[in-house]
């Protein structure tokens, strides 16, 4: 792929949101999640994607069923190998997230997969490696404030979405924003 080819290969929605239990159910896969970051990149077969996950092809094949069942993968086009014909799988939407404290038909859909335990299990070699470039910080600020700021963090996720691959290395990125209830706070200021 060229270093300025557009990411992915394919036409795809900018965001889906997730309605279904069926669908948070469908992401919430560690091998599933790895088949969708894999198709950031370019659209692939079900052998291509095996062989990248070193995983049997009947496994992979399952797990891309269970992804376009629910909506989250497709077909993005076909090619013809001798009698058969080849599927290859994108990715439905850039990206996807669930809708906080969501119901649908009054029944509570279940909680996404956790980023963040996901990427400490990913970034632990790199932490041992000296490699990991992390930061925590903590602001006090009103629910609108918070808001105004993740719309900023969501275009600097896009962004980084859309980057050309190219080099040897894959490089995670993870990004947060939740309420702490019992962080502290110091009291007000003394008047003068």
């Amino acid at each position: 792929m060229s270093i300025n080819s557009p990411v992915p290969d394919y036409v795809l929605e900018d965001t889906i949101e997730l309605t279904t239990a069926e669908q948070v159910r469908a992401i919430s896969d560690p091998l599933r999640t790895t088949i969708l970051g894999l198709l950031h990149e370019r659209a692939a077969t079900v052998t291509e994607l095996a062989t990248a996950v070193k995983r049997p092809k009947s496994t992979v094949a399952h797990h891309v069923k269970v992804l376009a069942d629910a909506g989250i993968l497709k077909v993005v086009r076909t090619r013809r190998v001798r009698a058969i014909e080849e599927r290859f799988y994108g990715r439905a939407a850039r990206m996807f997230y669930v809708g906080l404290g969501r119901r649908v038909d009054g029944v509570e859909l279940p909680p996404d997969f956790n980023d963040f335990e996901v990427a400490a299990e990913e970034s632990r070699t790199a932490y041992d490696a000296g490699q990991l470039r992390s930061f925590i910080r903590h602001a006090r600020i009103p629910e609108e404030r918070a808001a105004e700021f993740w719309h900023g963090v969501d275009r600097l996720i896009h962004s980084f979405d859309e980057l050309p691959r190219s080099g040897d290395t894959t490089y995670g990125f993870t990004v947060g924003l939740y309420p702490i209830i019992d962080y502290p706070t110091l009291p007000p200021p003394p008047e003068d």
